[in-house]
């Protein structure tokens, strides 16, 4: 892989850009407090807007690593982050990244994550040289998996109390999308 580092990404309603520490009061507020958004994730809600400081000015800090990619969905007429998509896990030497999402609860059900999604595959498969792209979800969160499905990943069947979350040990539903399987996305660009 040719690593690029998280770079801007444009959709028609969204910019996907990097965190910046003025960023706090609003990721916050938008998600990371929110119980209902980190039932499925590993991490807890935030008990108050230090801790998302906090991590904000790790990520901050991580960019400077060319195989860092941690994005702020930013809705282009709030201007504002109203939620995260990242790679969470990576093997270069199969190629694989593997993405996680989260968004606040407001913006749930609007195909935003799905608009995210679709605007990084062509990013790291035409530019990073990606060869593989994965995510996986908990079986009780099954919307997660129909972003993924809209996003052309296949599913790829599901582990056994192979991950956990704030729900405990859970069964993840895998989902792969392999380079040759994918198709061109004229509807992002990068700026």
């Amino acid at each position: 892989m040719e690593h690029k580092g998280t770079v801007r990404i444009e959709t028609e309603r969204l910019v996907l850009r990097r965190f910046a520490a003025d960023d706090g009061p609003a990721v916050f507020r938008n998600w990371t407090h929110d119980p209902e958004v980190t039932k499925f994730l590993r991490w807890p809600a935030h008990d108050n807007e230090g801790v998302t400081q906090a991590v904000l000015g790790e990520w901050i800090a991580s960019y400077q690593d060319p195989s860092f990619y941690q994005w702020a969905i930013q809705l282009k007429e709030l201007g504002e982050p109203i939620g995260t998509i990242s790679v969470v896990g990576m093997n270069e030497r199969t190629g694989m990244v593997h993405i996680g999402y989260c968004i606040g609860r407001l913006w749930w059900h609007f195909g935003i994550v799905t608009e995210a999604f679709r605007a990084i595959i062509p990013f790291f498969f035409d530019e990073v040289g990606v060869n593989r792209i994965e995510s996986q979800h908990d079986p009780d969160n099954p919307r997660s998996g129909a972003v993924m499905k809209q996003c052309g990943l296949h599913y790829e069947g599901t582990l056994r109390q192979a991950d956990w979350s704030n729900r405990g040990i859970v069964d993840a539903c895998v989902y792969g999308l392999l380079r040759t399987d994918s198709t061109p996305n004229p509807s992002s660009r990068r700026r």
